[in-house]
């Protein structure tokens, strides 16, 4: 099995060739076995020397490591960025014919580091490889994690800590940043090039479109979309939605201070340096949109010779967003109650469900377990909060509803087993099992992972227990990792 390497036949200024930093001594403690039968890659990375490999210490003999360079606004503001402290060591084309991209991430500087050390801490790690299969176990698009090595050397960040390298799958790892990097520092050819090899790539049926550069705007548009409406199905916040971190491919990459939230409140932000609460849970549709504007900037050159015709042509597009955001964001909600096409009336419904579940700090995650348990459940083990009348009054009213459109309880509960996950990787759990890995203890965060892989199994009991009290959800914070 072969890796190949078809970015670096893109300008070099888009890319520099760069080695790993080997480390001390290796040690795989995680290595994804359902992922690596699912590319096919077993055979590439021998159990003998995978450590090796999956830290950089050996390099594959058909790769020629690089890192990417690109630019990035990092809350709102402009600057020049690149794989500071990940290096890419090939792609893999797997037996489906899609193309991944295989990432060591925090396996020494870069060309791009920028006076950063490169590495990476093996909680930072740990967490990526366990919110990242977490998310795409409920159907999520998101990036993937192969594997996880233990350096043996060490980290400073707020604290000394144990250094760790993941390996990370991508169906690319293209920005919007790689974007405004080739529009602000490069010419034209090289951002003719990237868009035809994006287009390429990723969205080959465009290769037909009349305006190519236009239908890639509408196509990432219209994926983003999706990605953002999921985002907040499940009740994710990503914390740091820099347009570095805003993938071409629509995926969900760069776990640093994500979180997922409890209690149902828009305002909710957790990221230690996300002071003004930009990247909150309620701002993340207006962020990706004004990223979305940042991307079409970039392509304004290649949509049409004359400017203010290409203004006009992405202006129009990107108008199309909060249509098409509401008509998505209003399905998924309607999905979780067990509706679709939701009237007037409806709407009115959800709207006063989540208004009494941001005033009252209801979870976000057991309330539509709760009322999608309905009776089945023992009064006495719920908390407070579903015996009052406000909410007794909007499940008699959701009842109202089904019964006005000629449906039962069970009949939509099919529709809610599949929006609604049963468990998420709450906050302090993973804080949890990431203290106890610290210590050499990795049971705990094996269970835990083992759970995630199926969110939307229904148990016995709605796990009240896992939801930390407002004063700790209050005080929870993230951390960005470099």
């Amino acid at each position: 099995m072969n890796l190949e390497r078809t970015y670096t036949l893109l300008p070099e200024s888009l890319y520099k060739f760069v080695n790993p930093t080997a480390v001390r001594s290796p040690e795989l403690i995680l290595w994804n076995e359902s992922l690596s039968k699912e590319l096919d890659i077993v055979e590439l990375f021998p159990e003998s020397e995978r450590s090796s490999y999956l830290c950089g210490n050996k390099i594959l003999a058909d790769s020629k490591p690089f890192a990417q360079a690109y630019a990035g606004h990092q809350f709102g503001n402009f600057t020049m960025l690149g794989d500071g402290r990940a290096i890419h060591l090939g792609e893999l084309l797997s037996t489906n014919n899609q193309r991944w991209d295989i990432q060591l991430k925090g396996s020494g500087r870069t060309p791009f580091s920028r006076g950063g050390d490169g590495r990476a801490t093996i909680s930072s790690m740990l967490r990526e490889y366990l919110i990242s299969e977490a998310m795409h176990s409920l159907g999520i698009p998101s990036t993937r994690s192969l594997s996880v090595v233990k350096t043996g050397e060490k980290v400073r960040r707020e604290q000394i800590q144990d250094g760790g390298i993941l390996t990370r799958i991508a169906k690319s790892h293209i920005r919007i940043g790689t974007f405004e990097y080739t529009y602000h520092f490069l010419n034209l050819e090289e951002l003719s090039a990237l868009t035809q090899y994006t287009i390429e790539r990723h969205y080959p049926e465009l290769l037909d479109a009349e305006n190519q550069p236009l239908a890639l705007l509408e196509k990432v548009m219209d994926g983003q979309i999706d990605l953002i409406v999921d985002w907040m199905r499940v009740g994710f916040i990503h914390g740091v939605m820099n347009t570095d971190n805003s993938s071409i491919a629509c995926e969900t990459i760069d776990y640093g201070p994500c979180a997922f939230m409890n209690a149902y409140d828009p305002k909710t932000v957790f990221s230690s340096i996300d002071t003004n609460g930009r990247y909150a849970y309620g701002n993340q549709p207006g962020i990706i949109h004004w990223n979305l504007a940042c991307f079409a900037n970039t392509l304004l050159p290649l949509i049409d010779k004359d400017e203010n015709t290409s203004i006009q042509k992405a202006r129009k597009l990107l108008d199309e967003f909060p249509k098409r955001f509401e008509y998505k964001y209003w399905q998924m909600l309607g999905e979780k109650f067990g509706l679709t096409n939701l009237n007037a009336e409806e709407k009115s419904f959800v709207e006063n469900f989540l208004r009494w579940m941001r005033d009252s700090k209801a979870d976000y995650t057991n309330s539509f377990l709760v009322l999608e348990r309905d009776m089945d459940i023992e009064t006495n083990t719920l908390p407070v909060i579903y015996l009052s009348p406000e909410f007794q009054n909007l499940k008699i009213e959701w009842k109202s509803l089904l019964k006005k459109r000629g449906l039962l309880v069970n009949e939509v509960k099919e529709i809610m087993f599949q929006k609604n996950p049963f468990v998420i990787p709450r906050n302090q759990k993973v804080e949890f099992v990431l203290s106890e890995a610290s210590q050499g203890n990795l049971s705990p965060f094996l269970d835990f992972l083992s759970e995630l892989k199926s969110p939307y199994q229904r148990k016995d009991k709605i796990p009240f227990a896992d939801a930390p009290t407002l004063s700790e959800e209050e005080t929870y914070q993230t951390f960005c990792g470099t």
